[in-house]
């Protein structure tokens, strides 16, 4: 195997929700020479479900890898200058296959699925104080149709196929980054079926101290370990390449969830250090070190990365947002009132100075942390006659900084001494300038927003570097300077006063209490203390008054 010294790129697999993309970098700079895209089809069977075709998926990874190799060779590289690849992937989607055949047993479930709402029931009926807490000190999460574990028992329950398959002991089960390695690595052949810390601490079955499969979290959730991959460290070699590929014998050396691999992208790697992506939903990940700091206050405490099988694993507490950039897509898409979201959100919503009071909070398939209420559902209110389009579009904007502030609130009363006094921002909706300065003002801190183009692949190629024996944190030190690496940030500092954004921020409160209790059926148990459960057949916009659809129609253009 070629050494680091000869060889001079790493290569990242970049899977997201939407696309799947291979990303070539140039060592020692880290500067991305190639690369390529490609979509992934969205299957949604029925309202709230949404699934992908996980052979598609491979066959877009080994595209997009063809394509970037014919890239790089085109400026004088060899195929074998690549020393190692990274993998790094969506979160909790679930896939489950015969690994006799390697035939998926079903459609993969995506992370932001929610058809799993009636499972979540079923699992608090049968514990002693249907708490969705019940399991936070031993994996880090609550009971939520967000993860993984609820998926699988949902598999079992209502596809033959998955359940003949258990009952066979032909079941292999996985996230992503999972089905991609064992596929990558021989599949039937003698693949490698593993799965990184950061991936399997979203899963709910992970014990959150000890890294191992917990026995109480499988038994409640009636998956047998024997589907489940070995639990491995974030940078190591898990095996090679060999699929009859162009990328055959080039050793998998990095396994990261997207989200802890943007922290890594971003050189979050002291405690105390933050990053936020602002895409379709939020992420916000903030690094508590080799403390794996418990949360009382909505967060999940999840494992941010662990370099190397030897190493420490380092933690994060994390605060999702499910609705972010959908919430603008809605307004494109629904009501019309944009046509591009890059450039008409931030000029619409700039052209007035502030939101004339309006407040929206964009509840489409209730929130996520701090409140964990499925009940939860959209609502505009403050409207008056005197509002307009402008407005709307810049309380959407708000809400995505209230939401982000929302987080930062219970991540000070969760750590008790935390200080944050930045903010590190990555993701396509971190392009929009004012959004970026409207976080800032809300929330009271600057926000620093990353150069990079994709931290998350950054990440991935450092870390699978450093399987090969670079130092991360000496490259930190290091690197600083260097194009690729994210040394330079545009930086945007809060220009309101602490009385105004806290007026501002009451009047956020009152508005998410008003989005409340919304979905509510006879029988519910589910994510909320409240006890309610989410119905998936009310519209987006039934919140929405007849007076609001007058304005709305009015003003289409």
């Amino acid at each position: 195997m070629a050494s680091l010294e000869r060889s001079k790129l790493i290569g990242v697999i970049d899977e997201g929700t939407n696309s799947a993309r291979f990303v070539i970098f140039k060592l020692p700079e880290f500067e991305e020479i190639a690369s390529h895209q490609v979509r992934i089809t969205q299957i949604v069977p029925r309202d709230g479900w949404t699934e992908q075709n996980p052979v598609e998926v491979l066959e877009a990874v080994r595209l997009c890898a063809i394509e970037a190799c014919h890239q790089v060779e085109k400026l004088g590289y060899l195929v074998k200058d690549i020393a190692a690849i990274g993998i790094t992937n969506q979160r909790e989607t679930t896939v489950v296959w015969d690994k006799n055949t390697g035939e998926p047993l079903y459609n993969a479930i995506v992370w932001n699925d929610i058809r799993t709402a009636k499972t979540v029931d079923k699992v608090l009926a049968r514990l002693p104080d249907q708490n969705h807490n019940h399991f936070r000190a031993l994996s880090g999460l609550p009971v939520s149709p967000y993860f993984s574990a609820l998926k699988l028992n949902w598999l079992k329950e209502n596809v033959v196929a998955v359940r003949k398959a258990c009952r066979e002991k032909r079941c292999y089960a996985g996230t992503i980054d999972t089905w991609l390695v064992w596929n990558l690595t021989g599949g039937p052949s003698g693949g490698a079926f593993v799965t990184d810390v950061s991936n399997a601490s979203r899963t709910l079955l992970m014990n959150i101290e000890t890294l191992h499969w917990d026995p109480l979290l499988t038994k409640t959730f009636s998956v047998h370990p024997d589907m489940l991959p070995e639990i491995r460290s974030s940078s190591e070699i898990y095996g090679l390449v060999k699929d009859n590929s162009v990328l055959d014998g080039i050793p998998i050396s990095a396994i990261l969830g997207n989200q802890q691999a943007s922290l890594v992208g971003q050189r979050c790697l002291k405690e105390g250090q933050a990053k936020n992506t602002y895409r379709k939903g939020c992420f916000l990940l903030y690094n508590t070190g080799t403390r794996c700091v418990q949360s009382t206050h909505g967060l999940v405490t999840t494992v941010a990365y662990q370099m190397g099988r030897n190493e420490p694993p380092v933690y994060a507490l994390e605060g999702s947002v499910a609705v972010a950039g959908v919430a603008l897509n809605w307004l494109r898409d629904n009501l019309g009132m944009i046509q591009d979201i890059a450039d008409d959100s931030e000029k619409i919503a700039g052209s007035v100075s502030s939101t004339g009071d309006v407040y929206f909070v964009p509840a489409f398939t209730g929130l996520y942390a701090p409140y964990w209420r499925k009940d939860a559902r959209g609502i505009i209110c403050g409207l008056t006659s005197f509002t307009t389009k402008h407005h709307i579009v810049r309380a959407a904007l708000e809400a995505v900084c209230f939401q982000t502030r929302d987080i930062i609130e219970a991540m000070k009363k969760t750590a008790g001494n935390i200080n944050l006094n930045k903010l590190h921002a990555d993701g396509i909706m971190s392009n929009n300038s004012l959004l970026m300065q409207l976080q800032a003002d809300l929330g009271g801190i600057p926000v620093l927003k990353t150069e990079v183009h994709d931290p998350a692949a950054l990440g991935t190629a450092m870390a699978a570097a450093q399987a090969h024996g670079v130092d991360l944190y000496k490259l930190e030190a290091e690197t600083r300077g260097y194009a690729g690496v994210p040394s330079h940030h545009e930086t945007f500092l809060p220009t309101t006063t602490e009385e105004e954004r806290n007026a501002r921020y009451t009047k956020w409160k009152m508005a998410v209490q008003r989005s409340l209790g919304w979905a509510v059926t006879k029988k519910s148990d589910a994510m909320t203390d409240e006890r309610y459960s989410l119905l998936a057949s009310i519209p987006a916009g039934l919140f929405l008054a007849s007076s609001f659809l007058m304005l709305v129609h009015s003003q289409r253009r």
